[in-house]
């Protein structure tokens, strides 16, 4: 892989597992020294470390929970001052709860999805120097409800694709893009592609089935080295056709 991120810093939140870890890896792949974020996978996190150092870059793994701004705030810092600066944010970090979950679920799924995406850019954008990106992870249903039960999660995913609007005309003039990317079905532990409702996920594709976390990380990669340097205030469907 072309190196097109050599030098450059990264910070994936949620990133020891899943699209996150994928993201991790390509970036590490196209030259980025990379700083992931995990709440409680200690273990995977540490095991990924060591597989981007391998990699030939830098990394590190820091605890947060991106429910709490403070504990953000304080994450975004300390990628900072360990590597000397901050080029990519990837916001990764999201849960998935059900509309009939507890209202301290559906709290707190809010405050991940969207409060820990919000505090992460506040505390970036000092950081920034022209050519920097934010890439968020949304959700194709951030655009489209298919089924019933999960209005608060799109809810979520919707207010991050509006953020990233927002964001894109802030940053624009300080030569900073930022964009989101909407995964459809996405092969991972917390979403397998195996099951019942996974054939239903998969039938509501174009393509017929689960995309990987890697193809996810693919449209990261992209968004975050200079041939996007143009693209900024928009949302990638990366989700096989399932909002066609």
């Amino acid at each position: 892989m072309s190196k097109t991120l050599a030098g450059k810093v990264a910070l994936v939140t949620g990133g020891a597992r899943g699209i996150g870890a994928a993201a991790a890896k390509a970036l590490a792949d196209a030259g980025a020294h990379v700083a992931i974020s995990y709440s409680a996978s200690a273990g995977p996190a540490e095991a990924l470390v060591g597989e981007l150092e391998g990699r030939g870059v830098r990394a590190a793994a820091f605890k947060a929970d991106q429910a709490d701004p403070a504990q953000v705030d304080g994450l975004v810092k300390a990628v900072h001052k360990r590597f000397g600066r901050l080029d990519v944010l990837v916001n990764n970090a999201g849960v998935f709860v059900g509309d009939d979950a507890d209202p301290a679920a559906l709290d707190r799924q809010w405050a991940i999805n969207v409060g820990g995406v919000s505090a992460a850019v506040r505390a970036a954008a000092p950081l920034f120097q022209p050519g920097a990106r934010v890439i968020s992870i949304g959700s194709s249903l951030g655009d489209r409800v298919p089924l019933p039960g999960i209005a608060a999660y799109s809810a979520t995913k919707s207010a991050v694709a509006g953020y990233t609007r927002g964001w894109a005309r802030e940053f624009g003039p300080k030569g900073v893009t930022v964009n989101a990317i909407q995964p459809g079905p996405v092969a991972t532990d917390m979403n397998p592609d195996q099951g019942d409702f996974a054939e239903l996920m998969k039938s509501r594709t174009a393509v017929g089935r689960y995309g990987r976390p890697e193809e996810v990380a693919a449209a990261v990669v992209f968004l975050a080295s200079p041939d996007a340097a143009f693209i900024t205030g928009t949302t990638l469907d990366v989700d096989g056709g399932f909002n066609a």
